[in-house]
């Protein structure tokens, strides 16, 4: 699976398009493809419409393309997502689980957030601080924690905890039901009023 990864490059565009899901990734491949076509068709099907400089210019622009490509893939190659925890990031996870399951937010987050520094691709570690920030009423964060998550590739396994959780801040963010009703106080028999009209009878 290694090797297919990096047989990407071979074709530019294709890393971001293929690893990423990238809209330019989808244009320089494209691009690429509509350069290489024009030249190898000019080159051996109408070689009598272009003249030699011409495709040579065409198989310079391909090259060119190719190139430039494939150097900023290898540059900024999309890096393979992590198999799993080691030993030391699966102990401080379980910390934090536990302190979150013993309502001890402060060591929660703080293990949660001393993991996601060794691995900032451990999506569980991610979806549990979401939900602690949800938990602990900081609304705002939570909903930028869970949304980078369900952006990331390590989101993806996550998606229903995500949605789920969104539900629960939209929820959380709401004022009561009752409370958008109006309050109407029930009318209060006035004794005194009732004792004047029987003193003037």
């Amino acid at each position: 699976m290694r090797a297919a990864r990096y047989l990407t490059l071979l074709w530019p565009g294709l890393p971001w398009l293929w690893l990423r899901g990238s809209l330019p990734g989808l244009v320089v491949a494209l691009g690429f493809a509509v350069t290489l076509d024009i030249a190898v068709l000019t080159t051996w099907i109408w070689s009598d419409l272009v003249d030699v400089p011409a495709r040579i210019a065409l198989w310079a622009a391909t090259a060119v393309i190719w190139g430039l490509a494939t150097a900023s893939a290898v540059s900024a190659f999309p890096p393979p997502l992590a198999a799993g925890r080691d030993a030391e990031s699966d102990m401080l996870y379980v910390r934090a689980r536990n302190a979150y399951l013993a309502h001890d937010w402060l060591t929660a987050e703080s293990t949660l957030r001393t993991l996601l520094q060794r691995d900032a691709t451990d999506g569980e570690a991610q979806l549990l601080l979401g939900t602690l920030l949800r938990r602990v009423g900081r609304l705002d964060e939570a909903r930028a924690a869970l949304d980078q998550l369900s952006r990331a590739d390590a989101g993806r396994i996550w998606q229903a905890a995500i949605v789920r959780e969104l539900g629960r801040i939209d929820a959380d963010g709401r004022p009561p039901a009752d409370a958008l009703e109006p309050a109407i106080l029930p009318l209060q028999p006035q004794a005194d009023d009732a004792g004047g009209r029987t003193a003037a009878a």
